[in-house]
């Protein structure tokens, strides 16, 4: 099989295999397309929550970008962990000096368990200058409180979220809703010109670690392949919440999704 599309992933090391830079390899790889990285920061994790973070030089992000696609260049990048202005600055230098035109943006400040992985100052540098230079933002419900500054407590208060972020320069919105008390998943997309409510159903599992992490990579790889936003985020929901469905049970904690489930292996 030969891949598909490049996609250059922009986000931290999960030690435990579940989220970050893991899961977005895994799952560009499952879809089919050729998955480069540049490291933003190394956590100490596992399923039961994030025991530390070791920062990498905001420059040493910088070069890895600019070096690796200097030599394949990217058909899409997929941006998450940025937990500092400093690295949300070289990272906008580097987007500058590449010119990768399909940009998907997760935007990770809050661990499953609870920690918090992004600064106030980094914060207000994201909303202010990098989600205008993105295609699609994809916060979670706990995400899109911190930027919108507002409680998100129904789909009328997501919806009211999405359009809080279309005002600040967004181009395209999907709110995860996974965080919802409701008895089926909720996810909105939102953007100047279009609106869907995507509904799932929820299974009952305390393994989701990974899950936002996945579904932005899932929704690059598809955009990188020429499908639209919306078909891309529609796609990426099924294969998470199949994911999902069939994911392995590891770990004491929040455990890990099925990253293969859209992998058929053959004997040969």
């Amino acid at each position: 099989m030969i891949p598909k599309s490049t996609i250059l992933i922009i986000a931290g090391s999960d030690s435990s295999g579940g989220a970050g830079i893991q899961a977005d390899l895994k799952t560009v790889t499952s879809l089919g397309s050729y998955g480069m990285t540049a490291i933003t920061a190394v956590t100490v994790q596992n399923t039961t929550g994030v025991k530390s973070v070791v920062s990498i030089d905001p420059k040493k992000i910088y070069e890895q970008i600019v070096f690796t696609s200097e030599d394949i260049k990217p058909d899409a990048i997929k941006i998450g962990m940025l937990h500092s202005t400093e690295v949300i600055k070289k990272v906008l230098k580097a987007l500058e000096k590449i010119k990768v035109k399909k940009i998907i943006l997760d935007p990770v400040m809050i661990a499953k368990g609870g920690a918090r992985l992004i600064d106030e100052k980094a914060i207000k540098i994201l909303k202010k200058e990098l989600i205008k230079k993105v295609d699609l933002i994809t916060p979670n419900i706990p995400e899109a409180e911190v930027l919108t500054e507002m409680k998100i407590n129904t789909v009328e208060d997501m919806i009211l979220a999405a359009n809080k972020l279309i005002v600040l320069g967004a181009k395209n919105v999907l709110i995860k809703g996974g965080h919802l008390n409701k008895k089926k998943l909720f996810d909105i997309f939102l953007s100047k010109k279009d609106f869907k409510i995507f509904e799932s159903k929820k299974f009952i599992t305390k393994n989701t670690h990974g899950t936002g992490c996945t579904l932005s990579s899932a929704i690059t790889t598809f955009y990188s392949c020429g499908k639209s936003i919306k078909k891309s985020c529609e796609l990426a929901i099924k294969y998470v919440n199949s994911a999902i469905k069939s994911n392995p049970k590891l770990g004491k904690g929040h455990g890990p999704i099925n990253h293969l489930n859209s992998i058929l292996v053959r004997n040969l």
